[in-house]
């Protein structure tokens, strides 16, 4: 998945700025380009809307559960139990007025945080999990004991995977904001940012994925903070810091159209590309504000201003807060919306699109190498979700709801 995503991300770097003179800036332009005017966008920006849309209600869910363990930690039993549904809701509650806000001054200073923030708790993570050692009785084989139990879960595990990379989303947005001259292309700076970003994201992600498990085995949650307790400081302060990292990002896509090229440089890039990959999602609610609002204020005549503003953003961050309480399952929702969501987006769209603008020769390396993307792809489109949807279902059985 690692490779698979670097290279059709690779891809998307070099098709911005594919034809002589023109910068594709969003994805849905590119889409509009290879599909044409009216299938690009029937294709492409439904599938970008379920992203998005999608993250934020997993934003919510994880939100909640960090909010949850940091005040179970610090209490230590001492305290009156508090429902999840409420922590989802006070975590909900900075959105409504984050919402409100029409842009955010400082990109640099946010993409610095959510960086930091990501290297911070995952590295507590894996060190708190090595410190602990190896459980008792640890057992490494598959959690379910029944065959159609395990298929299933090697079906939600590649949902999971899909799940975890998702800048495809915004690159085009990000590299929009770079200065390009026919002697410096774009693509050169915002490669170097790619890169960067995805060793951060395995050096972040590997040790997790090895140590976690390797301490823990299969009795593991989905979120290995949720696993660990010891030092009770430190898992507290690293909840916190998901909880602040997805305050800031269910809310950056505002922040990319506050960038101004002539402040931008090289460091920034590699910021800004850090956050919305390491992001486990990179999902981002002002494309939603800008798609209800503007259908509003074209089609249905509505006036634009605070007043619209303030309905639409409210009714939207309430509806992924409403689901969010309703279906609590991160593993189960992580697993359903990876497969469905992202891996179109991020697996076999950009070669679809590669093969469709680039006209590689048939049976080259190149044309081989995307059509075996797209399969793969494809396939993980429609199993990936079956195992997520029925982990979803298990998990519905035994919940009692708004609990």
């Amino acid at each position: 998945s690692w490779i698979i995503t670097v290279y059709t991300l690779w891809q998307m770097v070099e098709m911005h700025e594919m034809v002589p003179g023109k910068r594709f800036d969003r994805y849905h332009e590119l889409g509009q380009h290879a599909f044409g005017d009216k299938l690009g966008l029937w294709i492409v920006v439904p599938q970008q809307l379920v992203v998005e849309v999608s993250l934020n209600i997993v934003y919510m869910v994880t939100g909640g559960n960090s909010l949850k363990k940091f005040h179970d930690v610090i209490c230590d039993g001492k305290c009156k139990d508090i429902k999840l549904t409420y922590f989802i809701m006070i975590f909900a509650s900075v959105h409504f007025v984050l919402s409100q806000l029409p842009n955010f001054n400082s990109i640099s200073g946010i993409s610095l945080a959510a960086a930091v923030m990501s290297l911070s708790y995952s590295t507590i993570a894996w060190g708190a999990s090595l410190h602990k050692g190896k459980a008792e009785n640890v057992d490494y084989s598959l959690r379910a004991s029944t065959t159609p139990g395990q298929v299933f879960g090697f079906l939600g595990g590649l949902g999971d995977v899909a799940f975890s990379y998702s800048g495809h989303n915004v690159v085009l947005e990000i590299q929009a904001t770079i200065p390009s001259t026919p002697g410096n292309p774009s693509k050169k700076p915002m490669w170097k940012g790619v890169v960067v970003a995805y060793i951060i994201i395995a050096a972040c992600y590997m040790p997790v994925a090895f140590i976690g498990y390797w301490a823990f085995g299969n009795s593991v949650d989905d979120n290995i903070l949720i696993t660990l307790n010891k030092p009770k400081w430190l898992i507290a302060m690293a909840n916190m810091m998901v909880v602040v990292h997805l305050i800031g990002s269910y809310q950056v896509r505002r922040s990319l159209q506050s960038f101004r090229p002539v402040t931008l440089d090289t460091r920034t890039i590699y910021l800004t590309v850090q956050q919305n990959l390491i992001v486990p999602v990179q999902i981002y609610a002002m494309p939603v504000f800008d798609m209800m609002e503007t259908f509003l204020v074209r089609k249905l005549e509505f006036a634009p201003g605070i007043t619209l503003r303030l309905i639409t953003r409210t009714i939207y961050v309430a509806f992924t807060m409403f689901v969010g309480m309703t279906f609590p399952f991160f593993g189960g929702l992580i697993g359903f919306f990876g497969g469905l969501a992202f891996a179109p987006t991020t697996y076999f769209l950009p070669c679809i699109m590669w093969l469709i603008i680039c006209k590689p020769r048939r049976f080259s390396l190149s044309w081989f190498t995307n059509w075996i993307c797209i399969v793969l792809g494809v396939i993980l489109m429609i199993i990936a979700p079956i195992g997520g949807l029925r982990q979803i279902i298990i998990s519905a059985k035994t919940y009692k709801f708004y609990s």
